[in-house]
C-alpha cells in the first residue's frame, strides 16, 4: 500500500489539531440538520403546506438572494468582531430557523424563515472559512478543508436518510417533528463551537486599560482586488455544477430518458460516497498555486465530458441510458472533488492575509450567486434544448475552469518573480 505514507502527514497534521476537531464535530452535527432541510423543505412546502411549485421557487430564490448578501456581510464582520462567537450565533440562528420552519404556511412567514435558514448557513460558511484561514497554513489548510467537506457530506447523507422517515409516514406532524429534531441538533453543534480558542478571532483584544479603536483592519479590500474578483466570478460559474446534480439530473431522467427513476437516488449515493472517500486524498498538494489551477482545469474537462454523457442518455434504450448516466455521475463526482479542492485553496492563497474574513465572504458570495442562478441556467440550456444545451453547459464549465487555470499560472509567475519577502504577500 505505497499511497498511504504519502497521504498521512498533511491529513494527520490537520486531524491532530484541536481547532479542526471542534470544527469537524460541529460541522457533522450541523450537516445533519442541513441534510434534513435539503431533503424535506420542498416536499414539506408543496405536499404539507400546500404551496404551489411556482411559489416555492420564488421563496427559495429570495432565500438564496439573502444568502448572497449574508456571505459578504458575515465575512466582513469576521475581521472586526469575534469570529468564534459570530459563528456560534449564526449556527444557532440556523437551528432556531429549522425548529420554527413549519410554524406557519403563510408565504411571507415561509419566505422569512427560509431566508434566515439559508442566510445563516451561507454566512456561517464564510466565517468558518475565515477561521480556517487563520488557524492553518499550507498542506494543513488544504487537508482541513478536505476533512470538513468529507464530514459535511457524511452528515448531509445521514440527515437525508433520516428525512426519509417523515416521507414514508406522510403526515404534516412527522415533518414538523423531524424539523424540530434537526433544529435541536444544529443548536447542539453551536454549543460545540464555544470550545474554539480565542486565537481564531480576527483581532486580538486590547490590553487592560487601553482605548479600543474600532477602525477597519489593515489590508486590501477584496472589491479592489481584480485578481480575486476574477477568481470569485469564475469559481462561482463553475459552482453551477451543483445545479446539474440537484435540478437538471432528476428532471432530465424523468422527462427525457428511458432510464428508471431510481437512477436519481443511485446517482446521489455514488456522488456522496465518492466525495466522502476521495476528497481528502485528491486534495493533496492543492495549496500550490499551479497544482490548484491544474486540478481546476482537469475538473473542467471532466465536467464537460460529463455534460455530453448526460445529454447522450436521451433517446437511447434504458440499459445504455443507465450506463451513460452512471458514467456521467462518476465524471461529475471527480470534477466536483477536484474543483472544490482547487478553488478553495486558491480562495485562501490569493487572499490578503490581513483580511481573511472579507475575502472569504466575497468568495462565498460568488458560490452563493452560482447556486442561486444554477436552476435558471440549467433549465434554459440542457432542459429546454437537449443535447445542444448540454454542450453549451459543457462549454461554460470548461471555459470557467480554464479561466481559473490561466489566472493561477499568471499569479504563480508573478509570485516567483518577486523577492522572497514580497512573494509571501498575496
Amino acid at each position: 500500500m505505497p499511497v498511504l505514507p504519502r497521504l498521512r502527514p498533511p491529513a494527520l497534521t490537520a486531524l491532530g489539531d484541536p481547532v479542526l476537531r471542534i470544527l469537524a464535530s460541529a460541522a457533522l452535527v450541523n450537516a445533519l440538520g442541513r441534510g434534513v432541510f435539503l431533503t424535506l423543505s420542498i416536499l414539506y412546502l408543496t405536499l404539507a403546506a400546500g404551496l404551489s411549485a411556482a411559489v416555492v421557487a420564488v421563496v427559495l430564490t429570495i432565500a438564496s438572494g439573502v444568502g448572497v448578501l449574508t456571505s459578504v456581510v458575515a465575512g466582513h464582520l469576521a475581521d472586526r468582531v469575534s469570529a468564534r462567537l459570530l459563528l456560534v450565533v449564526l449556527v444557532a440562528a440556523e437551528g432556531c430557523a429549522l425548529i420554527v420552519f413549519t410554524w406557519s404556511p403563510a408565504v411571507v412567514v415561509v419566505a422569512a424563515i427560509a431566508s434566515l435558514t439559508i442566510g445563516a448557513n451561507r454566512a456561517s460558511n464564510a466565517v468558518r472559512s475565515a477561521i480556517v484561514a487563520r488557524a492553518f497554513e499550507g498542506p494543513a489548510r488544504a487537508a482541513t478543508r478536505a476533512v470538513l467537506r468529507t464530514v459535511a457530506n457524511a452528515g448531509i447523507a445521514a440527515g437525508s436518510a433520516a428525512a426519509g422517515i417523515p416521507v414514508l409516514i406522510g403526515s404534516p406532524a412527522a415533518y414538523r417533528v423531524t424539523f424540530i429534531v434537526a433544529g435541536c441538533t444544529t443548536l447542539a453543534g453551536a454549543v460545540t463551537l464555544l470550545a474554539l480558542p480565542r486565537s481564531v478571532d480576527g483581532r486580538a483584544p486590547s490590553p487592560v486599560g487601553a482605548v479600543s479603536h474600532p477602525t477597519a483592519p489593515l489590508g486590501r479590500s477584496p472589491f479592489r482586488d481584480p485578481r480575486y474578483l476574477a477568481l470569485t466570478l469564475l469559481a462561482g460559474v463553475f459552482a453551477m455544477q451543483f445545479g446539474v446534480a440537484e435540478v437538471a439530473l432528476p428532471l432530465w431522467v424523468v422527462s427525457d430518458t428511458r432510464a428508471p427513476h431510481v437512477i436519481v437516488s443511485t446517482a446521489l449515493i455514488v456522488n456522496t460516497a465518492g466525495v466522502i472517500l476521495l476528497q481528502i486524498p485528491l486534495s493533496r498538494g492543492s495549496e500550490d498555486l499551479r497544482r490548484a489551477g491544474s486540478m481546476t482545469g482537469l475538473a473542467g474537462a471532466l465536467m464537460a465530458v460529463a455534460c455530453v454523457a448526460y445529454g447522450g442518455a436521451s433517446g437511447v434504450v434504458a440499459p445504455l441510458a443507465v450506463a451513460l448516466l452512471l458514467a456521467a455521475v462518476l465524471l461529475h463526482t471527480f470534477a466536483e472533488i477536484l474543483s472544490s479542492a482547487g478553488t478553495w485553496s486558491l480562495s485562501f492563497e490569493l487572499a490578503d492575509r490581513a483580511r481573511p474574513g472579507a475575502y472569504q465572504g466575497v468568495f462565498a458570495m460568488g458560490f452563493s450567486l452560482g447556486s442561486m442562478l444554477a436552476p435558471l441556467v440549467v433549465t434554459v440550456t440542457a432542459l429546454d434544448h437537449g443535447m445542444p444545451g448540454w454542450i453549451a453547459l459543457a462549454a461554460v464549465f470548461l471555459g470557467s475552469a480554464l479561466g481559473v487555470r490561466a489566472l493561477t499560472r499568471s499569479s504563480a509567475r508573478m509570485s516567483s518573480s518577486l523577492p522572497a519577502d514580497e512573494s509571501e504577500r498575496p
